[in-house]
Parts: structure tokens; sequence; C-alpha cells
């Protein structure tokens, strides 16, 4: 998931800054203690409105994972896929799969959570007439290319591989072997709709109705999101406290100054700027765990500039100047790790992390040179990064990687920051392929699979590979490691897709990042889950 407040991909947007509410003042801001208490949290306004097909960035998934629950739904503390409204999904073949779902789960209106409300979700978030970021997802789906063609006009307005047996049960066919696409499905793309979102959409979309363990209350842009328990929800994971009021705020300095001064609850991405102060301000408040997100520097294949043969050595020549260890200990006090490859330490060796990058994601100067020379130099003679410059404390890390570029090349113009607004007017400039130079981007695990860190962002034309980069041997190899059932074997395959990758240098890796959040006295029980997201349901006020 594109990155928000963090990196990911993660980072955050807004139009003012608010003042917050005092703490336990009631009002807009929450307050009160015990069950019925309101949590008050820092937060972005999100890119895109809260479709779960359509939303691929971290501020907009905080909302998705309050406000539904889907077939499956990840543990908040080890990330393991488990059975939510799914009583059981199963398979032969690892191609064709049939689901059953659980009784008694409806959605916050009353409305029975049915067989037909995931596969209208799903037909609704394919089909290319809908335009849903996210459809790409269900592109392993038999009948996708029909609904969703990569040129001209659909030729069916359903997917063939779905199928509705009866209110409880739904099969999908697959168009290959996928051994571990059931663990695909916590993710929010996959969830529920109910018919309001059909029947009235604008409606629907002014405010959304789900089937989780909160309701939208209230909604103003650029101000605040006001998430309340619904006390009729199904689930075993209901909120412990009366809701959560998510605050915009366009510098994450500010809301970290309205934590320390009693006015915020939670802040659940501490800046760099405070991390020298944080431990000695919030003390064991102060929260810092390992996360599935790592920072990267994308380019913009589909400018010409950017995409000659042989450029391959420039990109891999600027890896090798950027000083990580240096930057992660100075800028970031330990809370990143130099990345040593393009997924996450959280899957573990099992799971696919492994020192994939080698020499290529080490610093060395002179190498740095030489090898920018042999890939041509960098087009226009200065390079320029964006980032957005609202949240995430990225221009300090940006400065610090063009400082270790110039320094390698001896050029103080060689590289520069390119600051923009806010996160969505960034995520905008992206999406609409804008950008004339590399770009920071983040990845925010959406499930723990080394197969969400390589698909989604590299494969050709995949939902969020916001370059363009393509390569027909990586997506080969990608395609055969999703169909291999030995679990070893695809991640052994994935990780010779990351290769080809490396080789070409699609994307360079920059660090791994830790969750860091910090939280008032007045509230207890905070913790990040693995994709460094707030465990909101589990907060206690008071």
């Amino acid at each position: 998931m594109r990155g928000a407040t963090h990196a990911k991909w993660a980072a955050s947007a807004a139009a003012v800054a608010l003042m917050a509410t005092a703490c336990g003042g009631g009002g807009d801001g929450g307050g009160g203690s015990g069950a019925d208490g309101i949590v008050s949290s820092s937060w972005g306004d999100p890119q895109n409105p809260l479709e779960p097909a359509n939303t691929n960035e971290v501020q907009g998934g905080k909302v998705l994972s309050m406000i539904f629950r889907g077939l499956k739904q990840y543990d908040p503390k080890t990330g393991e896929a488990t059975d939510m409204l799914a009583e059981k999904i199963e398979t032969t073949d690892s191609t064709n799969f049939t689901i059953t779902l659980r009784n008694g789960w409806t959605f916050s209106n009353g409305e029975k959570v049915t067989a037909k409300s995931f596969v209208d979700a799903w037909n609704y978030g394919a089909h290319l007439k809908n335009n849903q970021k996210n459809a790409f997802f269900f592109g392993q789906i038999e009948g996708y290319e029909q609904v969703h063609p990569e040129k001209g006009e659909p030729t069916a307005e359903t997917m063939s591989g779905l199928k509705v047996v009866d209110d409880r049960t739904f099969t999908v066919k697959l168009s290959q072997k996928f051994s571990t696409w059931p663990d695909t499905l916590g993710y929010s793309a996959f969830a529920p709709l109910p018919r309001a979102f059909f029947d009235d959409h604008a409606g629907w979309l002014s405010k959304p109705v789900g089937n989780g363990p909160y309701t939208v209350g209230s909604y103003a842009k650029g101000s605040q999101m006001e998430l309340r328990r619904w006390d009729g929800y199904p689930g075993t994971d209901k909120a412990q406290n009366g809701g959560v009021t998510l605050k915009v705020y366009t510098d994450n300095n500010t809301a970290y100054t309205d934590l320390t001064a009693g006015n915020l609850d939670l802040v659940d991405d501490v800046p760099a700027s405070q991390l020298k102060n944080v431990s000695a301000d919030l003390g064991d408040r102060y929260i810092n765990v390992p996360a599935g997100i790592i920072q990267t520097l994308s380019f913009p294949f589909y400018d010409p500039a950017w995409n000659k043969p042989g450029q391959e050595k420039l990109r891999q020549g600027i890896s090798r100047a950027i000083n990580r260890e240096q930057i992660t200990e100075t800028i970031f006090q330990k809370t990143r790790t130099p990345a040593k490859d393009w997924t996450s330490p959280v899957l573990g060796a099992e799971g696919g992390y492994k020192d994939v990058c080698g020499e290529f994601c080490v610093y060395d100067a002179a190498e740095a040179k030489k090898l920018i020379a042999e890939g041509g130099g960098i087009p226009g003679g200065t390079m320029k990064i964006s980032y957005n410059a609202d949240t995430g404390s990225h221009k300090e890390w940006v400065d610090a990687v063009c400082n270790s570029i110039n320094n390698a090349l001896g050029d103080n113009n060689a590289c520069v920051g390119n600051p923009i607004g806010t996160f969505a007017d960034f995520r905008n400039q992206i999406t609409t392929q804008k950008m004339t130079g590399p770009f920071r981007a983040g990845w925010q695990m959406d499930y723990p699979l080394i197969q969400n860190f390589l698909q989604p962002l590299y494969y050709t034309n995949a939902s969020s590979n916001d370059g363009k980069w393509t390569d027909p041997e990586f997506d080969k190899l990608v395609d055969q490691a999703n169909a291999e059932s030995d679990i070893t074997k695809a991640v052994e395959t994935f990780q010779r897709a990351e290769e080809v990758l490396r080789d070409d240098m699609g994307a360079i890796p920059l660090w791994y990042q830790n969750g860091s959040a910090g939280y008032s006295e007045r509230v207890s029980n905070v913790a990040l889950n693995p994709f460094s997201v707030p465990v909101y349901n589990e907060i206690k006020v008071g």
C-alpha cells in the first residue's frame, strides 16, 4: 500500500493544521473516559474516496481497517492471515476455490453480508469503467481481462470466475494457480460492499457504510473524521473505546507538540526531528517496533530521458552514492535499517527476506562515480528528487540523500530536493505520470507475503507500479512463483524475480522503516500491528 505518514509505501496530507481539542474535553476531539472514551489521533486526508478497491495509500487504509472486515483478518501481533468472515476456504488445485461465509454478519445499516456482497464488490473493483486503483488485485480471477482489458473496451460486465452458489457460498476460479491466494483476502480491496454502495453511490461516498467495529460519524476534509464504535458489530475484535477522532495535520511536528501538551492522544509517525527527545518526552509511551515498510527511490521510466539503454548503470551508481548507514543513524536515530533487498525483515528468511541487493546497496563513492559516468550521467546534469513536504520528515532525508550523492560525485548541483506541498498533490502528480526525475516511494505491506512487495509494485502495469518499470523475465518469474504450490520453491522463485529487478535497478531500496508512535497518559493498551497501523479497536481510555 502506498505510503502515507510513513513511507510506501507511507505519507500524509492536509490543508490546515488543527487546534486539537484539549485532553478529556469532549467536543469534536472526543474525550470522556472508560469504555465510551474517544481517542484522538493524528491523520492525513486520503488521496481518494474511501472505496475499498480505490484506496492504495496508508491514510485511507487506516479508515478502511476500522470500518470493514473481510474474509481474512491479519493478526495484530504476528500478521498471520486468519479466517474472519470466511468459515472456510477450500481448494484441491490452487485454482478453484469454494468460500463459505460465517453466519450472523451484517453491515452497520442492518443489511446482511452475503456471498453476493463479495461478488458484487469484486466485480465492481475489477471493472475498467469504475477506474479503481486496486483493480489489479483481481487480476488473478478468470474473466478479469474481459472486464479490464489492457486495450479497448470491456467485453463483459462481470468476471466469469466468480459464481454465487447461495447466500453463504461462492466460488472463485483463478486464471492460474496461486497457492497463497487465500492469504491475500484480508486486504481491504477484497472487502464486501452493501447494496447502498451501488444504489446511492454518491451518498455512500459521503458517509461510507461498512461491516467493521466502527462507523463513520462525520468527515470534514482537511479537518477531521469521526469514527464511532458500532455496538452491533458481530465480530470478536470489538472496539474497546467509544470511537476514534482522526485529526488532519499538515506537519507531524505540530501533531507531536499537541501530543506532548496533552491535546492529542496518539501520533503514529514520530517526526525525525523529535527522535532524539522522544524517549525523554514519553518514556514507555513511545513505541518503536519493526514493521513491513520499505522506503525506495522510484524512477519515471515513462520519461525517455530516464529510460535509455545502459541507464541501469546510472541507477546502480546512484544507489552506491547513498550512504544508508550514515543517514539512518544521524537522521533517523536508528529507527530505520539500511535496505538489502526490496522486501522487509519482518518476512524472515523463510518468507523471502534476503540480501539480494549486495554491493549495489553499499556506499562506495568511487564506484558510484564510475557507474554513473558509464550510465551516461545524470540527465540534464541535475537530478531532482520529488517528495511530499507536509509530513513524514521527508525533507531531512531527501536533503541527506542529495548531499551524499553530491559528495560522492564532487558536484553540489548533481542532486536537489523537489518538495511538493501535500501528499495528495504529490500522489496525483505521480499517478498522472508528471514526474520528471526520481521520486520518493514507500511501501507498507498489504499482507505479509513476498509477493506483495514485488508484484503490485514492479509487475508490468501493476496497480502501484508508479514508475512504469517493466521486464518480461520478472513478470514470468512472478507468474511461476504464484503457481508454485511448494511455499519454499515459490519464495525462491520470487527471489529470482527480485534479482532481475536488482540487475536493472528498477527502483533503489533505501531502508526498512520501524513503526513509531507515541501516546498520551490518557490512553493505554496502544500497539502498532506489523503494518505499522495502530490497533485502534484495542486502545483503552482512562
